[in-house]
């Protein structure tokens, strides 16, 4: 195998890489952003890897989630506030159901590319690059909108590094302290019986804090604070080969713009750009499996990218679909087991459950969403392989993306609160209510 760098995957095939006019601006703008500061450091990335490891071994568990695609307009103070106090609070109830740590991985600061199953849109008689997200293009549908920029890189450095830097105060003062999660307000939620059973574990917690205090004689300074990385889909190799550094008193090389990048299906394959780049890096890596991949395929890639076989190294976000997953995982079970690799697996029960109504809107539905993880569950323990994670599209706002839920959302609703560029999320109430039927399965 060749010796690996930063950019030794320009030498392999590439997928879903946006096509920039200037070759010359774009290497100009990737040295601008190779001298730019790191965004996260090799000890937030090395804690997360020992935690992801944990929750492979079951004694944490792993919640990932966030916007499909983030937008710079995004990058205000009610909205990053929303994602971080809807992550809050699911990750509240998953700890009270489930009794064990929960890691808290946001898909933000850096969720700004998306790849596309069709490189060109067309409308009417005009076809243009199709929007591949704001580090590469622009949403409006004009030739100069659509034209790939190597300028947003810079662009998209920067709201990832406001983004990270109000996360990071709020988590550090105060925002998630325990000792007040009802001021994590609930004017989103609406239904009665969601919002009884919500207080109810808010009551249960701020009993369990004070026997705690009571038992210490002091107040746990870990009550007040909690742990948050970040993460996103690695598909903008220039930006992350910007951020890619060695470190001191470490080995190998770190991808310092996010502390958990993953992998997609369109990107993976063995001898593809997107591989090899990965291979290089000490982050922990996620791999989307969906239910097209083969054993083969999907332990070549684990070989390829985990060749010490490090525990937490590897993530497998399976996203099969409701109706698939309890003839397409086992297989894949089946395979890691009998290689002896240690993985951490985790549902994505969202990508699998994604539908195109007859008026072109995507959305997906609240029941299948819950099904596939129901179901995943049920594989795994038929199997004697443990889920280690969930991986959700979501948002604190009070969007009408999915369908279904306790208030019965329906396709009519859709058009009063669709928000969403690509792909639709659970909002705040919906997504409060699957954490709470997920705390239920944990707790059985």
């Amino acid at each position: 195998m060749n010796q690996w760098t930063p950019q030794s995957w320009q030498k392999c095939s590439v997928a879903q890489l946006p096509d920039y006019p200037d070759p010359d601006e774009l290497e100009d703008r990737v040295a601008e952003l190779a001298a730019l500061p790191p965004l996260v450091t090799s000890w937030e990335v090395e804690s997360l890897k020992e935690q992801i490891a944990a929750a492979g071994r079951g004694e944490a568990f792993l919640l990932q989630g966030g916007d499909c695609a983030e937008s710079f307009d995004d990058c205000s103070v009610d909205s990053i506030t929303s994602k971080l106090k809807i992550l809050l609070q699911v990750s509240m109830v998953l700890v009270h159901g489930s009794r064990l740590p929960v890691i808290r991985v946001g898909r933000m600061a850096g969720q700004y590319a998306k790849p596309r199953s069709n490189a060109l849109e067309k409308r009417g008689e005009v076809e243009l690059p199709s929007y591949r997200g704001d580090i590469v293009n622009r949403a409006p549908f004009t030739a100069a909108d659509r034209t790939p920029d190597p300028e947003l890189l810079l662009r998209g450095y920067e709201h990832a590094a406001m983004t990270l830097n109000f996360v990071r105060a709020l988590a550090d003062g105060g925002f998630a302290d325990l000792h007040h999660p009802e001021y994590w307000d609930l004017d989103f939620l609406e239904e009665a019986e969601l919002a009884a059973e919500y207080h109810q574990i808010v009551n249960s917690i701020r009993e369990s804090v004070e026997f705690m205090e009571a038992i210490l004689g002091r107040e746990p300074a870990s009550l007040r604070r909690v742990d948050f990385y970040t993460s996103h889909e690695g598909l903008s190799l220039h930006y992350e080969q910007a951020q890619t550094r060695q470190v001191p008193r470490r080995e190998g090389w770190y991808n310092l713009s996010t502390h958990f990048p993953w992998i997609g299906m369109r990107t993976a394959e063995l001898d593809g750009a997107h591989v090899e780049y990965f291979r290089g890096i000490r982050n922990p890596i996620g791999i989307k499996v969906g239910p097209d991949m083969s054993p083969e395929w999907l332990m070549g890639l684990v070989a390829r990218l985990d060749p010490e076989e490090e525990p937490g190294r590897i993530t497998l976000i399976h996203r099969m679909g409701a109706d698939r997953v309890e003839e397409a995982l086992p297989p894949l079970l089946r395979a890691v087991q009998e290689s002896g690799r240690f993985v951490t697996w985790c549902c994505d029960p969202m990508h699998g459950n994604t539908e195109t109504l007859e008026n072109g809107r995507k959305t997906r539905r609240f029941d299948r969403i819950l099904a596939e993880i129901r179901l995943s569950f049920a594989v795994h323990r038929a199997a004697g392989t443990r889920l280690g994670g969930v991986h959700f599209e979501l948002t604190g706002e009070a969007v009408t993306e999915c369908i279904g839920g306790a208030r019965g959302l329906a396709e009519a609703d859709l058009e009063r609160a669709y928000r969403s560029r690509v792909d639709p999320r659970l909002n705040g109430e919906q997504a409060l209510e699957m954490a709470m039927l997920l705390a239920r399965q944990l707790r059985s």
